[in-house]
């Protein structure tokens, strides 16, 4: 599907608005300084990945955030954090695949991935789970910060394995057995860390969400911890509404 020109300056004019909304409540919580979201300035790492400007920090009293942000054709994402470096995606639940999707899968995908993929009979889980495996693996990526040509798809392999742990989401309780995501290099281990913990949910039904970060290096151990994600739905300068816990937010515990 071609978008046209226009169609692309509206979007990115929109998470240009929301990440500034975003960083402007995100420094009045951490920071209790106010800012005009107006005031914040990008630039772009030597990989294209868009940053905040640091330059302006001394005069602003910003806190070290990282940001990321992904939309699709009716929903931008836009992640926050302190610290960590952060990669999110968005996918539709109704994403097309033209071709075969194994076919397809072979191009881009690990071959412990193909075969994840190709045990699947019926077709329409096989294509909502390679959805979201592609979901997870472009936010990995992202929160590398290096761009695709310098980590491929291929180069690394999302695995799932099963684990007590319950939701990753404030409000939300399982007592339903859950997958923790975690990320195995393959050929380039040097482009591909380990320490990254994943997050995978699906919003209004409609979408699959998945969020990457790097661990927190004070934290010993290989195992990931939950991460405490609060989701808002926001329209920019217009409604914020906190939809943590509630039917908007579904936390992905399992993977077929």
């Amino acid at each position: 599907m071609k978008i046209q020109e226009g169609e692309l300056q509206k979007r990115a004019l929109l998470a240009r608005a929301l990440l500034c909304l975003n960083y402007a409540i995100f420094f009045l919580d951490v920071s209790h300084c106010q800012i005009d979201p107006q005031a914040l300035m990008f630039k772009k790492n030597m990989f294209g990945k868009p940053e905040l400007d640091l330059r302006i920090s001394s005069e602003l009293c910003l806190p070290p955030l990282q940001f990321n942000i992904s939309h699709s054709s009716s929903l931008i994402a836009c992640g926050v954090t302190m610290n960590s470096p952060i990669g999110i995606d968005v996918e539709e639940k109704t994403r097309k695949i033209k071709n075969n999707i194994i076919a397809f899968a072979k191009r881009f995908f690990s071959p412990n991935e193909i075969e994840v993929l190709s045990a699947i009979s019926d077709p329409e889980i096989q294509r909502q789970e390679f959805i979201k495996l592609w979901t997870l693996k472009e936010a990995y990526v992202k929160a590398l910060g290096r761009g695709f040509s310098a980590t491929p798809f291929k180069t690394f392999t999302i695995r799932f394995n099963r684990t007590a742990r319950g939701s990753c989401l404030p409000g939300c309780e399982t007592n339903e057995k859950a997958y923790e995501v975690s990320v195995e290099p393959r050929d380039d281990p040097e482009n591909c860390s380990r320490n990254v913990t994943f997050a995978l949910m699906e919003l209004l039904g409609s979408h699959y969400v998945a969020v990457c970060m790097k661990k927190d290096v004070n934290i010993r151990g290989t195992a990931s911890l939950p991460m405490k994600l609060d989701v808002w739905r926001t329209i920019p300068y217009v409604e914020d509404e906190c939809v943590s816990g509630t039917e908007a937010v579904l936390p992905i515990s399992g993977f077929a």
